[in-house]
């Protein structure tokens, strides 16, 4: 797996940048709040009223009147320091979403160079079979992940490639669109009419580029990585049991496309996901969910907040990664 640990030295793509501004506009706005000389002067304020308040039930020299002036102003006061500091803590959640979401999008592989994102084969060690195996390639210890086939408790619906399952399973999402983000398997395509060759378990990033005859079951995907001469990656065409969906990170909250809709996988699960920097899928364990990597004493997240995954991959020396849930899906079997 060395060669699949690439650091992402790639451009910014339109859509980090666009992330990025408004992450420095919501941290401008944080350290304007912070840096505020109104809110020291109120603050100050409310701290000399509160060392005049009565400290027992007797009325000060200055009359009851002068209590119910300082009690408005008191209240006031710390109405403010409150709007304030709501404020802040808004701020500093949509930073941390927007900064979360970068990072997500800068593990994205789409626009390495060829040079810096060569694919490995998809293949794990021989020595695993049906039965659970301690992964091992003489670097340390490894994983040990549960069989390929089981499905306990917390394993997801084994993946179908039976034509039928496949429709009705993303019925919602047909036809898949143009642009859409796909989990593909290379050795069920072709590509200028001649069968691909690619190994069972390998599973690329892949692009839908149109619906083949408006039939919902044949599209043509394109592969994310460029080719190696710096041309865009390969057209294949496929059916639906080539393809999984992957969330789309720019669909409105209720459609089957959105993340909202897709199964939420359980620590211990077994899935696949996008080994980052890389355009490879791979078997991995769910460490931590996202409720689990999500900070502690956050608001509800807003509509732009992308869950995220703590994993570990096959044989990988039993390294963690964070990963966005957009690039997480079921492991669908060999």
């Amino acid at each position: 797996m060395d060669r699949r640990r690439m650091i992402s030295s790639r451009p910014a793509s339109s859509e980090e940048i666009d992330c990025w501004s408004h992450a420095v506009s919501g941290l401008t706005a944080l350290t304007t709040l912070y840096g505020n000389p109104s809110t020291a002067e109120t603050i100050d304020r409310v701290n000399r009223l509160i060392t005049t308040w009565p400290t027992d039930d007797h009325i000060p020299a200055e009359g009851l009147d002068s209590v119910k002036s300082n009690y408005k102003k008191l209240e006031a006061g710390l109405h403010d320091i409150q709007d304030t500091a709501t404020r802040e803590a808004k701020a500093i959640e949509e930073a941390i979403e927007r900064l979360s979401v970068l990072i997500a999008l800068r593990q994205a592989p789409e626009t390495l160079p060829p040079e810096k994102r060569k694919r490995p084969r998809g293949t794990s060690p021989a020595a695993l079979g049906s039965q659970a195996t301690s992964l091992s390639n003489g670097r340390g210890p490894s994983i040990t992940l549960p069989p390929r086939n089981s499905v306990g408790p917390n394993q997801p619906i084994p993946f179908s490639r039976d034509p039928k399952a496949r429709r009705e399973a993303l019925a919602a999402q047909l036809p898949l669109q143009e642009g859409r983000k796909v989990a593909f398997h290379p050795s069920a395509g072709k590509t200028g009419g001649v069968a691909a060759d690619a190994d069972e378990n390998t599973w690329i990033l892949a692009v839908v580029t149109k619906c083949i005859n408006a039939d919902k079951n044949r599209y043509e995907v394109q592969d994310a990585e460029p080719q190696e001469d710096g041309q865009p990656g390969v057209r294949y065409n496929t059916t639906l049991r080539a393809i999984i969906p992957l969330p789309d990170p720019n669909a409105q909250s209720g459609s089957a496309s959105h993340i909202g809709a897709y199964q939420a996988f359980p620590a211990g699960s077994t899935v696949m996901a996008l080994y980052p920097d890389t355009s490879c899928f791979y078997r991995a364990e769910v460490v931590a969910t996202p409720q689990n990597m999500q900070p502690s004493g956050r608001n509800a997240p807003s509509s732009k907040y992308m869950p995220t995954y703590k994993l570990k991959f096959e044989d990988d020396d039993n390294q963690e990664h964070a990963v966005a849930a957009q690039w997480v899906v079921e492991w669908p079997g060999s």
